[in-house]
């Protein structure tokens, strides 16, 4: 007799650690995907501390740690966990009104805070966000990454524009002569030699700020114990971490959906808490799940273990401390062509095809619009998430309100009125409109029993239609009501004030 495999089973890592280890092609296959990741990093992880308003070692030491920590304790493999600029966005404001170790503070708080809401199933959550919410989030990620190597395209030398295009196209035909190396690890050691054998004067690495020279150390934030100390911090941290597992979580989603597998959702999301707790103790920023540089990772390069993950963090440190002169001279021009090619791939283009358009129903593509219009205006893809899944739900809701129908047939005897459908706060509101409450005879019977009732805005309403008659002096009988239902009117009946 078949048995079913124990729960833990579905999360197995496929290939494990172990498996790569012991397959030189797969461990070359992560190890140069974990090396492009890093190289992608860097520049993004100088950039985000900027925005936080911090010397650029924050990030990358942010970047480092968090990547190295997510490979262990992390629940998708191959995902690439490191700062953000969403996570950036949110915490500047505590850097620039109270100083770097309150700053830190509020990355040791906002860790401590993932891992609670992770002990407390927030991952489930994730079931209640629509196919076009994630649609969305997918299409408007893909946007914010173009937007990001936007001024690395403006005011800039016109060599810059050929570089790029040279970029995309080794990147786009490499893959049809050979696949072990990356393509855009090839596009990066291409153009950097080009631009170091020519002479060629464009931005680099090095231009977008000094990296560091020393290795992360322990740091301490001196701030009070106190509850004035937690009232600064306490809310920029709880806003950091839902950020921080919103995005994290629908990345996992989203690699799950790449590579056909199935995420420990719950371990991610109190392991995304532990890196930023370790990123605080090291002095990091803190941050979550990175996109562009997951789809580097996972699509474009093919990696698929903790390996590469774990490399990528390894290969940061290893770029910007001893190998830091060599990469800031990588030209701008091969990573922007890196990330023009991730945003190719992240866009989800089936969506906004024309057929795909006449078929899916107005609302579905409604709530993706929303989602991606907010993403794109505030910057922030949390905020774009949740206002397209109150989208969804409020357009779901009306929807649904339609289907309730109220059929009256009247004998001598009495009015018999078939309700039908789902009867909740939003189709409930205008059911005592539908009885004809004077012309009805002294008998009126309401078949319940091809509808539920979900809330006390139905019982209310129930009650409000009793009343009237009874003012009438008639009677009301319900029938059909199932179990649910029955107790649902029971508890509620007559307890909801006066109609």
């Amino acid at each position: 007799m078949a048995t079913t495999a124990p729960t833990r089973e579905r999360y197995r890592d496929d290939p494990s650690v172990l498996t790569v280890l012991k397959s030189p092609r797969l461990l070359t296959r992560e190890a140069l995907a974990g090396l492009v990741v890093a190289l992608a990093l860097i520049p993004e992880a100088i950039s985000f501390s900027i925005i936080a308003g911090v010397d650029p070692r924050v990030g990358l030491f942010s970047s480092f740690v968090m990547a190295v920590t997510i490979a262990f304790v992390g629940g998708r493999p191959a995902m690439i966990s490191a700062a953000t600029g969403a996570v950036a966005l949110v915490i500047a404001p505590i850097m620039r009104d109270h100083g770097f170790d309150y700053f830190i503070a509020t990355v040791l708080l906002a860790g401590v805070m993932q891992i609670v809401l992770a002990l407390l199933g927030v991952a489930r959550l994730m079931r209640f966000i629509p196919r076009s919410v994630m649609v969305g989030f997918v299409n408007a990620l893909a946007i914010l990454v173009l937007i990001a190597q936007l001024p690395h395209l403006f005011g800039v030398p016109w060599l810059v524009y050929p570089l790029v295009v040279v970029g995309v196209a080794v990147i786009v035909l490499i893959p049809r002569l050979q696949k072990v190396v990356p393509s855009p690890l090839i596009a990066v050691a291409l153009l950097t030699s080009a631009v170091l054998v020519f002479g060629w004067s464009v931005p680099d690495v090095g231009d977008q700020g000094e990296l560091p020279r020393s290795l992360p150390e322990l740091f301490v934030p001196q701030v009070p114990p106190t509850l004035e100390t937690l009232s600064i911090i306490a809310p920029t941290a709880f806003a950091m971490a839902l950020v921080g597992l919103m995005e994290s979580l629908l990345t996992a989603k989203l690699v799950d959906d790449i590579t056909d597998t199935r995420s420990n959702k719950t371990r991610e999301s109190w392991g995304q808490g532990v890196a930023n707790l370790l990123s605080g103790v090291f002095g990091g920023m803190g941050g979550c799940a990175v996109i562009g540089q997951t789809m580097i990772n996972v699509k474009v390069s093919g990696a698929r273990s903790r390996v590469s993950t774990f490399l990528a963090g390894v290969f940061v440190l290893v770029l910007v401390v001893a190998l830091g002169d060599v990469v800031a001279l990588i030209p701008m021009a091969a990573l922007v062509a890196v990330m023009i090619m991730v945003v190719v791939s992240t866009f989800d283009w089936h969506s906004i095809r024309p057929s795909t358009l006449k078929r899916m129903p107005v609302s579905e593509t409604l709530v993706m619009v929303v989602t991606v219009v907010v993403v794109v205006i505030t910057h922030n893809l949390a905020i774009g998430v949740i206002v397209g899944v109150i989208t969804a739900m409020v357009l779901f809701a009306r929807r649904v309100a339609h289907f309730q129908t109220v059929t009256r047939t009247v004998t001598d005897a009495a009015a018999h009125y078939a309700v039908e459908g789902e009867l909740f706060w939003a189709s409930s509101n205008d059911l005592t409109t539908q009885f004809s409450y004077t012309e009805d005879p002294a008998h009126v019977v309401i078949d319940l029993s091809r509808s539920h009732i979900w809330d006390a805005s139905t019982v209310a309403a129930l009650d409000a239609i009793e009343t009237k008659y009874a003012r009438l002096g008639k009677t009301v009988e319900l029938r059909g009501l199932n179990a649910a239902s029955t107790g649902m009117r029971e508890r509620l009946t007559g307890q909801l004030g006066a109609e």
